[in-house]
């Protein structure tokens, strides 16, 4: 009733209300966070695939957020018993990545290894018994994490990459984690910004592996048809070739984030960090921060079946719309940016906010 019922603010906290559905009931809800939240870190699981973070790469996310959650003095409380929600502190990477380096592990055999955590603490502890799980949550960005807590975790509030809506994402229980492709753990977003928009002479820009099949269509479609559509398949993976990749995003006015074989793609939040317009072809994904961002105001979605039209869907937005989603896009980088020490309204936070949002509406 405070969020919903409160007053609306006389200020905004320097955030730009064109970026929310209701920028007072972000602001509501996010200062009760801040003021009420309480967080119980179970420490129960042993490394790598426990309490190791991985802080590179492009399910990097889910480690960062690990990281932080850990070292947290403000939401993190010893006493279980004065918890609101509870920390399963596992690593989705590194349960994979494990399981491949030593014997081969069916998702069948990755299942019972997370349902003998779930079966450890509670025995322990009386907390999960009480709301099978409700008042739990993780963060996991592999694609095989939503399969893999589908069934013994899948009352808890999962916070996933792969917000896949025609694989079992639950709108209201499950919120979406960005997938971040971290470079290096020293800086992780180095390069953060973008060129004016005068000075982007390209479209749109694509580059990656043909993964799934709407990015072959994407290919066939595009590459080498428009001057000003940079299109490509996979580039080198040099160093080079890689800088080659930021600067086309920096000189591009939209970047094409299309799915791969899943619904998710680092490319949307690496838009933002470059201030290219992201156009999200990926018809069953639910984007980051949803409940209050409202994501037309800087970003294109197109339907997977209308890749073929992608030209004519850009061309007939005007200069003066792109300019305000352009100006908006460098707006709501704050709410994608990793810092080491975290500070208000960045990623994680902003990821901390939507969990704690769907424990508060979820009854």
């Amino acid at each position: 009733m405070q969020i919903e019922k409160g007053h609306t603010l006389a200020s905004t906290g320097g955030l730009h209300a064109s970026l929310y559905r209701n920028v007072s009931r972000f602001l509501r809800s996010y200062k009760l966070m801040e003021d009420t939240l309480k967080v119980y870190i179970y420490k129960e699981g042993k490394k790598p695939i426990y309490h190791d973070p991985k802080l590179r790469g492009i399910y990097a996310s889910e480690g960062w957020f690990m990281k932080l959650m850990e070292k947290n003095r403000h939401f993190v409380v010893k006493d279980p018993k004065k918890a609101h929600l509870f920390y399963l502190p596992f690593s989705s990477l590194k349960l994979r990545l494990t399981s491949q380096e030593h014997t081969p592990q069916s998702r069948k055999n990755l299942e019972l290894y997370l349902k003998n955590y779930t079966t450890l603490i509670s025995r322990k502890y009386p907390f999960w018994n009480r709301t099978n799980g409700a008042d739990h949550f993780l963060v996991a960005c592999h694609d095989w994490a939503m399969k893999l807590t589908k069934d013994d975790m899948g009352n808890c509030i999962r916070s996933l990459c792969n917000s896949n809506l025609a694989g079992g994402f639950k709108i209201g229980k499950d919120t979406t984690l960005p997938a971040t492709y971290i470079r290096t753990s020293e800086d992780p977003v180095k390069d953060l910004g973008g060129k004016l928009p005068s000075e982007r002479p390209i479209l749109a820009f694509f580059a990656g592996g043909m993964h799934g099949n709407l990015r072959p269509i994407l290919l066939r479609q595009w590459h080498d048809k428009e001057p000003d559509m940079k299109i490509f398949g996979p580039m080198a993976r040099d160093v080079e070739s890689k800088a080659k990749y930021r600067m086309y995003m920096k000189s591009s006015k939209y970047c094409i984030c299309a799915r791969g074989y899943e619904v998710f793609t680092p490319r949307i939040v690496e838009a933002v960090y470059y201030e290219c317009v992201p156009v999200i072809i990926s018809d069953d994904y639910v984007p980051p921060f949803f409940e209050f961002l409202d994501w037309e105001g800087f970003s294109v979605f197109v339907l997977e079946k209308d890749v073929g039209n992608l030209s004519r869907i850009l061309r007939a937005i005007s200069d003066e719309k792109y300019q305000e989603m352009w100006e908006r896009v460098k707006m709501v980088q704050q709410h994608f940016i990793w810092h080491k020490t975290p500070v208000k309204f960045d990623l994680f936070h902003m990821i901390l906010h939507s969990i704690w949002t769907n424990r508060v509406y979820r009854t």
